[in-house]
């Protein structure tokens, strides 16, 4: 067969030319890219199709006969440009500006341009409800910062992948950080370079999806281009010069047995170096807190202003894999899969040991243990925490259409496992070998009484490597999901889930919990570790109803049933009306929904361990709800919270170059879970020897309201294409309502579960209002972008500051700027310069009353409370709390993306 050589132009409506448009032979892989003048050159067999498409337009096909050269004019293609969004409903998909749910919309190339390392931070600086930062103090937490979307923390978020249930993590978050005593999945495990889009419902759908879908549902859908691959090489650094960044990452796709199959695949190779930013230690509050000669350390700080600590971001390596894939079996049945699987290690660093903390007095051996100083003296040491993450999931199933019946069903497998180590640290109190049994009688029985103690070992002959175990979760889900058409106005959908998960503290070894443990970190000891298991079944019904070509109505109902706590129904009621000839929609919802409490949190137990003089080493922690303490405390075992959630919006496509959206959200959480504070138990034999407790209880009725504001505009200006964007989050609302719900036991000694520095972390550790502007222009060869996040006000109440001060964020405005250009047709190079103008997080302290202004004027008592919560200024810029964006300032990254 001849073939010949046909150039193709490709226009849009206005006649300028379109670059970056895909042409390809029909049914083959031959084909191109155009270039900046709209052109492409192909080698073309004599009667071949081509096919045009390009985003945002319609798909135009062209026989090409005997032309060597050809135009092509598309046409924006409305639906397209609004994608169709298939979270919220599970009947067909809609536009987002026909579905009766705010919905976020976020491309591949938006996540991208940001420049960040991981798609959660890129989440932070393009949607306004979301919010994420790294916690100050790493620990196991370094391995997953906590998220959440409009400030209801992190397990009320239910994400899915291509529409299925994602795996949470293994990890619990129990430090005094926003997050704290809940669990999410561990969304900055997927690969960036793998979604094609990522769809945010901002509304509760626990009747379509279940558990945890209170706040809202992120669906992150998989790249599924057969024919274009690309790779690209990210390399990056902080303005102070540490931080550093690359990353290698490659998506390709290939179609299978002839066009009727996909696969398309991802792998991304990262390693982001330590950012370190300390503060300098205050002397006198290091000295005061030691009981230390001052002269010891001024002459140490003199040395290590920092005291030698390590906080800001950690070393972090990463390998992600991810593989999607489909394929017709026939003209109605189709299979598809998607798998992932990723190994992150991170390498941080707990509070460094300073010679007056960890003294030659109280342990002689640290001498030959840590010869650290500059004549090989001991001047302290700092322990290190190395954490192991291996997250996968996997997705298999089918869908088939017949007699205008839709079915899919599928099968999806996830799990996370962390396990940790704890290097340069040792055991700082005496322990003990194992203890041996030996039949002594010879009477083939083992007794209590044959029982024989090990030999003795001294903290001397500690090691300084520990192994503390770690936690695992899994989780297997069946789905079997069913719809129909009935007819152009009505549409029935129904199905079914099965789930069961398994939750497992690991155990770690014997020196790294025994006599108190590991400095720094302390293992998981058998009676705290174990595998716990349950299962749910679940059905629901979606109703969806066009009662006019205005007016739509749905409706959906749930009814689910859990092995642990019981049966939960929820249902949800939206509607969709349009006014103004079709350009502007109103949209309101009222749903009920839940939250079952998660297996970390019903079966976690810690042991915490201190030296208190006089009393030797005493025991505290973490009970769980199922333990024989619980029951003798009268500590109910965890239910479900519940959820109303009202929200009420309009939306308008103005015309082709303007669209916008507000929406209000009014959310109250019965029975809300949390972590309670250290509560001291009663006296009596069960609880002798434990200095305190805290557990997880079903304490706090909530209530969250605010409003969401999206607003797009477009224009051609001179010979390029102008965009802004405004998307913005203001809380109206989010507080406790009616009284904290106590156990009797701790009413009665007149204590409570949660106090005012739980209270902020719960409501006011995240900004209170949130704004993106967003400036795109795009000219010739070259893309620029220009993104500004406003951070608003958030508050802490640190344990231990006087209650008559808070601690108030300062807003600030963070500038992000992306020059795009196009190098060729091929090459795409990127300079990001995130946080252009350096700014840094500020805090201040700030009266609740006169007696806080008072107070406020006294400068060694601001001095006291300003020590108080930021470890002797150890966390000078961002307190031991937390704060509202990073604190790493300006940051450079450069990526060269190369097409196949």
């Amino acid at each position: 067969m001849n073939s010949t050589d046909v150039t193709i132009t490709v226009v849009d409506e206005n006649n300028e030319p379109l670059p970056g448009v895909n042409v390809v032979v029909k049914n083959t892989s031959t084909g191109g890219t155009t270039d900046t003048s709209g052109n492409v050159t192909i080698d073309v067999a004599d009667g071949a199709v081509l096919v045009v498409s390009y985003i945002g337009y319609t798909t135009e096909e062209i026989t090409v006969g005997t032309r060597t050269a050809i135009t092509v004019s598309l046409s924006p293609d409305s639906k397209q440009l609004q994608e169709l969004v298939i979270v919220g409903s599970r009947n067909a998909p809609r536009s987002s500006t026909d579905t009766p749910l705010p919905v976020d919309m976020i491309s591949s190339n938006d996540l991208l341009s940001t420049g960040q390392p991981t798609f959660d931070k890129a989440l932070q600086y393009r949607v306004p409800s979301f919010n994420t930062v790294q916690t100050p103090v790493n620990d196991a937490t370094s391995l997953l910062d906590p998220y959440e979307i409009r400030n209801m923390g992190p397990s009320r978020t239910l994400i899915l992948i291509n529409g299925k249930r994602k795996n949470l993590s293994a990890l619990l978050y129990t430090q005094t950080s926003p997050g704290r005593g809940e669990t999410g999945a561990d969304i900055s495990a997927i690969p960036t370079d793998a979604i094609k889009r990522v769809e945010i419902l901002r509304d509760g759908a626990s009747a379509q999806y279940g558990s945890d879908a209170i706040a809202g549902v992120m669906n992150i859908i998989l790249k599924d281009d057969a024919d274009d691959g690309s790779v690209t090489l990210r390399t990056g650094i902080t303005s102070a010069g540490d931080g550093e960044m690359v990353g290698l990452s490659l998506n390709n796709g290939s179609s299978l047995m002839d066009g009727k199959g996909f696969v398309n695949y991802t792998v991304d190779l990262s390693k982001v170096n330590l950012a370190n930013r300390p503060g300098t230690v205050d002397a006198a509050g290091e000295a005061a807190d030691f009981g230390a000669n001052i002269a010891d350390v001024e002459a140490f700080l003199a040395m290590m202003p920092d005291a030698g600590n390590i906080n800001g971001s950690p070393e972090t390596t990463a390998a992600k894999f991810l593989v999607n894939g489909g394929l017709d079996l026939n003209a109605n049945t189709s299979v598809y899969a998607n798998a992932a699987y990723v190994y992150k290690k991170v390498n941080s660093y707990a509070n460094y040991r300073t010679p007056y903390w960890r003294t030659e007095a109280d342990f002689p051996y640290l001498a030959d243990f840590f010869p650290n100083g500059p004549n090989g003296e001991y001047v302290g040491y700092v322990p290190t925490f190395d954490g192991d993450l291996n997250d996968y999931n996997g997705t298999i199933g089918f869908k088939s259409k017949k007699n205008g019946w839709n079915s899919d069903v599928s099968f999806t497998t996830g799990g996370n496992t962390q396990t940790y180590k704890v290097t340069n640290s040792h055991n700082r109190n005496t322990v003990y070998s194992p203890s041996v049994w030996v039949d002594a009688n010879a009477d083939g029985i083992v007794d209590v009484g044959e029982m024989t103690q090990g030999s003795q070992l001294y903290r001397e002959n500690s090691q300084v490597s520990f192994d503390p175990g770690g936690t695992r979760f899994s989780h297997s889900v069946g789905n079997i999901d069913i719809s129909k058409a009935v007819n152009s106005k009505l549409g029935i959908a129904f199905g079914s889930e099965f789930r069961t998960e398994t939750f497992e503290v690991i155990e770690g070894e014997l020196s790294s919990y025994d006599g108190g443990g590991a400095d720094s970190f302390a293992g998981n000891a058998p009676e705290n570790s174990g595998k716990f298991n349950r299962y749910n079944f679940g059905g629901y019904l979606d109703i969806a109803f066009d009662a006019s070509d205005k007016l739509f109505i749905g409706g959906a109902a749930r009814l689910e049933n859990y092995s642990d706590f019981g049966n939960a129904f929820v249902y949800k009621l939206s509607s969709r009306y349009k006014i103004v000839e079709d350009k502007m929609t109103l949209r309101a919802s009222y749903s009920t929904g839940f939250r079952a409490p998660t297996l970390h949190q019903i079966y976690t137990q810690k042991a915490q361990y201190s030296f208190i003089p006089g009393q030797g080493i005493q025991v505290g922690g973490l009970v769980n709800n199922v333990s024989r303490e619980a029951n003798l405390l009268g500590i109910d075992k965890l239910d479900a919270e519940k959820s109303t959630n009202i929200s009420v919006g309009l939306g308008s496509k103005v015309n082709k170059n303007i669209d916008f959206t507000i929406d209000y959200y009014n959310i109250s959480v019965t029975d809300r879970i949390i972590l309670s504070n250290e509560i001291v138990p009663p006296a009596g034999p069960a609880f002798q020897g434990l200095s305190d407790i805290s557990f997880f209880v079903n304490a706090l009725d909530t209530r969250t309201s605010g409003i969401d504001v999206v607003a797009n505009f477009k224009k051609q200006v001179g010979k390029g294409k102008l965009g802004v964007n405004v998307s913005g989050n203001y809380t109206i609302q989010n507080e406790r309502e009616g009284n904290v719900k106590n156990p009797d036991f701790v009413e009665q000694s007149g204590q409570s579960v949660v106090d005012a520095t739980q209270e902020a972390l719960f409501f006011t550790s995240r900004p209170k209002t949130k704004w993106i502007l967003g400036i795109n222009y795009d000219i010739n060869k070259f893309n620029f972008s220009l993104n500004n996040t406003y951070f608003g006000k958030t508050t802490f109440q640190q344990q231990g500051m006087d209650a008559s001060i808070r601690t108030e964020f300062t807003p600030k405005v963070v500038t992000d700027l992306s020059i795009n250009y196009a190098a060729s047709e091929k090459v795409n190079i990127t300079l990001n310069v995130n946080n252009l103008l350096n700014v840094l997080p500020e805090w201040n302290f700030v009266a609740n009353n006169a007696a806080g202004e008072t107070n406020l004027k006294d400068a060694a008592w601001v001095k006291n409370q300003s020590n108080l919560i930021t470890f002797n200024q150890r966390y000078s810029q961002m307190t031991y709390d937390g704060y509202h964006f990073s604190q790493l300032g300006m940051m450079l990254n450069l990526a060269v993306n190369v097409r196949f």
